[in-house]
């Protein structure tokens, strides 16, 4: 089973310094016969906020998926899983399927599809984001700064 310690990444050389949960596919891969739905839904519903990306949260390797992170970021979420699809082309391809998206980033809030970079800047700049976390329990940090603001 796989197994999680800390806030550590998939690669035992590296540590996040934020507190994510970054776990490779091919590492991940190891604990699951195929990609079909039912591994992912059980990634993608075990924890509330999970993100299928470019890279990873401390190293987005495209411009979406950096702008997904620092929307979160913005919001204060700081605990999420995150997957890098470009560790494993199988992988990519099957979260693709999965969804029925063809893009990434892809955002997860309690098991269901939010979208990609673009809806989730659409969310963020219209206030449907700060609805959408406090459904996971989380206050978007950005309702506090407007407080502060005021």
């Amino acid at each position: 089973m796989l197994r999680r310690v800390g806030w550590q990444c998939s690669r035992l050389s590296q540590s996040c310094s934020r507190p994510t949960n970054h776990i490779g596919p091919v590492f991940a891969r190891y604990f699951a016969d195929k990609y079909d739905a039912t591994y992912f839904d059980k990634l993608v519903k075990e924890k509330p906020l999970v993100l299928f990306m470019k890279g990873e949260p401390t190293a987005p390797r495209c411009g979406f998926s950096r702008l997904v992170v620092q929307i979160l970021d913005m919001h204060g979420v700081e605990k999420y899983d995150s997957y890098d699809v470009l560790e494993d082309v199988e992988f990519k391809e099957a979260v693709k399927k999965y969804s029925n998206w063809p893009t990434f980033p892809q955002l997860y809030v309690n098991g269901e599809l939010v979208g990609g970079a673009d809806i989730v800047l659409q969310m963020h700049q219209n206030g449907a984001l700060v609805e959408e976390l406090e459904k996971i329990g989380h206050r978007s940090a950005l309702l506090d700064k407007d407080k502060k603001d005021s």
